[in-house]
C-alpha cells in the first residue's frame, strides 16, 4: 500500500467512525485565519421577565461595551422551559458557522432552585448561524437524558477537538453517582450540534464538592507551556492546564489571593484580546449582585499574574451581565451586529388623537395603551420594508421580541414573528405617509391592502379603509424618540 492510499484508509476508517457515532463528515480547516477587530459578548441578564434569554453586546477594545438592540434580548427561546441562561457561543474551525449553546431554564417562572437543580431540563437550547445576525429557530437536545438521575444540563459550552475532529461539549449535571448527589461536568461530541454521544463522565472533584461553569480556551503558542487552560467553579476559581481536552490537566490555582472565591464569584469567561499575547477572564459577582469584572493577564497557567482592572478601564454597558461567553469577531461582522440591532434609537408610536397612548404589543395582540410596563412592549425599530425597501416603506419590528413584527391578518394585527414568507413580509410591509389627519404627523398605508390605513378602534389595531374625521384621527400618529 502506497503512502497515499495508507492516508484515503485511515481518511475512511475515520468516516467509517463517525458514521458508527452517527456523527456527520468533519469541516473543512479555514482557509486563512481572520483578523479580529472587535468583540461580541453574549450572556443573560438575570431572573427579570426577560432576563433569561440571550443578550448581545460589542466592543472594540474587550473592555468597553456597548448593549445591542437597545439592551433588549437579540434572540428568545420558544422550546423547552421558555428561558436560557449562561450562553456560550461556538465558531466552526472553518470560521463559517457559529453555535449558540444555552441552560434551559427560567427561574423567574417561580419552579425554585431546588426543582431547578434537581427536577430540571437535562437538555440544552441551541441556535446556528453563518453570520451572527441570522440565526435558526432554537432547539432543543437532550445531552444529559441518558445521565442516572440527572436533575439539570447547565452551563453549556463546545470547544473544537481537532484530535477527534469534532465537537468536545461539556456542561454541569447534577445526579447519584458513587453514593454522591452532587455538581460533575459531563461530556458529549457532535459534529452538527445536532447528533450526539452518549454522556460521559469528565471532571469529578474529591469528595462532596462539586464542579460547574467549566470553560477551556486554546492558547495559541501553549503561552505557559499549556495549549488549553480551564475555569471552574468549584468553591474556587480554578485554573487548569492541560496539552489535551480529555486529560492531562494541572491543577494551576485559583484567584482566592485576589480575594475572590466561589463564594463571591461564578460564571468564569476566558477569551484573547485581539492580536496580542494579553487574556480576560471574567468572573460574575453574583454574590454582590455587580456583574461581570475582568481580570486580565500575559500568562493564564500563572495565576500570580491575574490583575484586577480598574472601574475606570472597563464599562459593561446599560444592562446587567451575567454568565456567557466572549468571542472575537472581524470587521464585517461587528458592523453587520451594529447594523441589525444597532444601539440606536427606539421609537414609540403615539396615537394622534389619544396622546396618552401608544401602540404596543400585549400577550402577541397589538392595541394602544397609556403607561406600558414594561415600556419595551411599545418600542419598535422602524426597518425598511420586508416586502418593499424602497424609501418611505416601512415595516415595525418590535424591541424586545426580535424578529417578530406587526402583521394584519384578515384586517386584525398581532404580533408576529417572520417566517421569511412573500406573503408574511407584504402583511407586515407598510408606506409611511403624511397624517391623514394633520400632515406634521403620519399615517401608515398597507403595502398589499393600499385601499386600508392601520388605525386603532376600540384601542385594538385594525387595517381599515379610512373615510370620516374619526377615522383619520385613529389612523394618525406621532413617532416619538424613546
Amino acid at each position: 500500500m502506497t503512502h497515499r492510499s495508507r492516508r484515503l484508509g485511515l481518511g475512511g476508517l475515520a468516516a467509517t467512525l463517525l458514521l458508527s457515532l452517527g456523527l456527520t463528515a468533519l469541516p473543512s480547516p479555514a482557509a486563512a485565519a481572520e483578523t479580529y477587530a472587535a468583540y461580541l459578548m453574549a450572556h443573560f441578564t438575570g431572573e427579570s421577565a426577560s432576563g433569561e434569554q440571550i443578550y448581545f453586546s460589542t466592543s472594540t477594545d474587550g473592555l468597553r461595551w456597548t448593549d445591542l438592540n437597545y439592551s433588549q434580548p437579540v434572540l428568545r427561546s420558544n422550546v423547552g422551559e421558555l428561558g436560557v441562561r449562561d450562553p456560550s457561543i461556538v465558531r466552526s474551525p472553518a470560521g463559517d458557522r457559529f453555535f449558540l449553546l444555552a441552560t434551559d431554564l427560567r427561574i423567574a417562572s417561580g419552579k425554585g432552585w431546588d426543582a431547578a437543580q434537581h427536577a430540571g431540563s437535562t437538555s440544552l437550547v441551541v441556535w446556528e448561524s453563518t453570520d451572527l445576525v441570522t440565526w435558526s429557530a432554537p432547539r432543543l437536545v437532550g445531552v444529559a437524558g441518558g445521565i442516572s438521575g440527572a436533575g439539570c444540563a447547565w452551563a453549556p459550552e463546545a470547544i473544537w477537538d481537532p484530535a477527534a475532529g469534532n465537537y468536545l461539549v461539556y456542561w454541569a449535571t447534577i445526579s447519584p453517582r458513587n453514593g454522591v448527589d452532587k455538581a460533575r461536568i459531563w461530556y458529549s461530541r457532535t459534529t452538527d450540534f445536532r447528533t450526539f454521544t452518549a454522556a460521559q463522565p469528565y471532571i469529578d472533584r474529591p469528595g462532596s464538592q462539586g464542579i460547574i461553569d467549566t470553560q477551556i480556551l486554546e492558547i495559541p503558542g501553549s503561552v505557559g507551556g499549556y495549549r488549553y487552560i480551564r475555569a471552574s467553579g468549584d468553591g474556587q476559581i480554578s485554573i487548569e492546564g492541560s496539552n489535551q481536552l480529555l486529560s492531562g490537566w494541572t491543577r494551576l490555582g485559583d484567584i482566592s489571593h485576589l480575594g475572590m472565591t466561589g463564594a463571591q464569584v461564578e460564571g468564569p469567561i476566558l477569551h484573547q484580546y485581539n492580536g496580542r499575547n494579553e487574556w480576560g477572564l471574567w468572573v460574575d459577582q453574583y454574590a454582590s449582585g455587580r456583574g461581570y469584572l475582568p481580570l486580565t493577564s500575559t500568562n493564564l497557567a500563572a495565576t500570580s499574574t491575574y490583575r484586577v482592572r480598574a472601574t475606570s478601564e472597563y464599562s459593561l454597558g446599560a444592562s446587567h451581565k451575567r454568565h456567557g461567553s466572549i468571542i472575537g469577531i472581524t470587521q464585517a461582522q461587528y458592523d453587520r451586529l451594529r447594523a441589525k440591532w444597532g444601539s440606536g434609537t427606539a421609537r414609540r408610536v403615539q396615537s394622534f388623537n389619544f396622546t396618552d397612548r401608544y401602540v404596543r404589543h400585549a400577550n402577541f395582540d397589538a392595541r394602544i395603551d397609556p403607561n406600558v410596563s414594561p415600556l419595551a412592549d411599545s418600542q419598535w425599530r422602524l426597518v425598511p420594508g420586508l416586502a418593499n425597501s424602497a424609501s418611505g416603506y416601512v415595516s415595525f419590528e418590535s424591541v424586545n421580541f426580535p424578529g417578530y413584527y406587526l402583521r394584519h391578518s384578515n384586517y386584525d394585527f398581532a404580533l408576529v414573528r417572520g417566517d421569511g414568507s412573500a406573503q408574511f413580509a407584504a402583511d407586515a410591509t407598510f408606506r409611511q405617509v403624511a397624517g391623514l389627519a394633520d400632515a406634521s404627523a403620519v399615517s401608515f398605508q398597507s403595502y398589499n391592502n393600499t385601499s386600508r390605513y392601520l388605525r386603532h378602534y376600540n384601542y385594538l389595531l385594525r387595517l381599515d379603509p379610512i373615510s370620516t374625521a374619526t377615522e383619520r384621527s385613529d389612523a394618525t400618529f406621532r413617532l416619538i424618540t424613546s
